[in-house]
């Protein structure tokens, strides 16, 4: 039986955080969603931790978490948007687990993001969204969910981790 984590990540708005409970769910799997688990151990969130402590100390959070997550087993993981952007994070991921990324359309992620205020990066999306673009080109498995529900979507990640584990 394939125990590795499965680790959902992408650029914000793309549906991380709305698909991952439920390929947990489908899996009956533990699944942690970093943002929120960095928020439950700082005691504020991730708004506040930028605001008062910056990105940095955010992104140590952040790095600390993946070298936990990556030591464990069985879970389902979604990332923060930024948090495989880091090279370090990005290799503990991609060798304790199988790695998917999720992508949006452009006109997508406008109509997402602009639904969203509790993002403290959406305002300048555009900009990092071509920061990043390269770097999520990297992992290997990779989803349009543009046109996709979020069932179809979580069944072709089990879909493409079933076939990567053979």
């Amino acid at each position: 039986m394939n125990n590795r984590n499965i680790v959902i990540t992408g650029f914000m708005g793309t549906g991380k955080s709305t698909v991952s409970p439920l390929v947990a769910e489908m899996l009956k799997r533990l699944f942690i969603e970093t943002d929120a688990e960095i928020e439950r151990r700082a005691g504020l969130s991730i708004p506040q931790i930028f605001a008062q402590q910056g990105e940095a100390a955010f992104r140590q959070m952040e790095r600390a978490l993946c070298e936990e997550l990556s030591a464990q087993q069985g879970l389902v993981i979604s990332t923060g948007g930024g948090t495989l952007i880091d090279d370090v994070n990005r290799v503990l991921m991609l060798k304790s687990g199988f790695v998917v990324c999720l992508n949006a359309s452009l006109a997508i992620l406008e109509r997402r993001l602009n639904a969203s205020s509790n993002r403290p990066l959406a305002s300048e999306w555009r900009q990092r969204l071509a920061q990043r673009e390269a770097i999520y080109r990297t992992i290997p498995y990779q989803i349009d969910t543009s046109d996709l529900s979020p069932h179809e979507i979580a069944q072709e990640i089990i879909h493409l981790w079933r076939n990567a584990s053979q």
